[in-house]
């Protein structure tokens, strides 16, 4: 059995940097600070479907 996985976009450019394990019983949506390659600096990156 996978895990499913769900990307994280950053807030600034749009861009799906990262990807962590689903959590079924998380209601909201993830936020973290994150670095940015492509903005060149730590920004927010939300979860996204």
């Amino acid at each position: 059995m996978s895990v499913k996985k769900v990307a994280l976009a950053c807030s600034v450019c749009g861009r799906r940097n990262y990807f962590v394990p689903e959590n079924p019983r998380r209601t909201e949506r993830l936020t973290l600070n994150k670095y940015c390659k492509y903005c060149g600096r730590v920004t927010e990156h939300r979860e996204t479907k």
